[in-house]
């Protein structure tokens, strides 16, 4: 089975070759001996896309950016309005592979309990998020900026208000 594209998401990221690496006979039948595959244990998958980020404040951004992939039909298009629906402040814990840990609260929109479990449910269905090489894990934050329309923007790429 062919192993899984890696997109690296920074322009500082290490350059990786395409070209494929030989190896000689020996070093390829024991390359092929003890493959997972070989030993009857499943390979564990690479994640698909990973981050080149080496803080919390470098994958916000990644997050972000990822978020608004993943859900672009949910995006507010254009300036938000003055008067938002809610505001939420969210702390996402994405391991090395990309999956969310843990979601906590810094500020939960209180005012609206389904906007708090909408976001959630949010997170969590983006994912796997961008593999956070170099931190081995990360704990990021966001701000939700959410409409009544039921759409939103995050803080790190707002557009602004009206």
């Amino acid at each position: 089975m062919p192993e899984p594209e890696t997109t690296v998401l920074a322009a500082t990221a290490p350059q990786v070759s395409a070209e494929p690496q030989k190896l000689s006979e020996k070093s390829a039948a024991a390359a092929t001996h003890h493959t997972p595959a070989a030993t009857g244990i499943p390979k564990p998958s690479a994640p698909a896309v990973v981050s080149a980020a080496r803080s919390p404040r470098e994958y916000r951004l990644d997050g972000a950016s990822h978020i608004y992939r993943k859900l672009h039909d949910r995006i507010f298009v254009g300036r938000l309005p003055r008067l938002l629906f809610a505001v939420g402040v969210v702390n996402v814990e994405i391991d090395a592979r990309g999956e969310v840990s843990a979601i906590q609260w810094a500020r939960a929109p209180r005012n609206a309990p389904r906007v708090m479990a909408e976001i959630e449910g949010l997170v969590r269905a983006a994912a796997p998020y961008p593999a956070p090489v170099h931190l081995g894990g990360v704990i990021y934050t966001d701000t939700w900026l959410w409409d009544k329309s039921g759409r939103f923007q995050l803080d790190t790429l707002t557009l602004g208000q009206d």
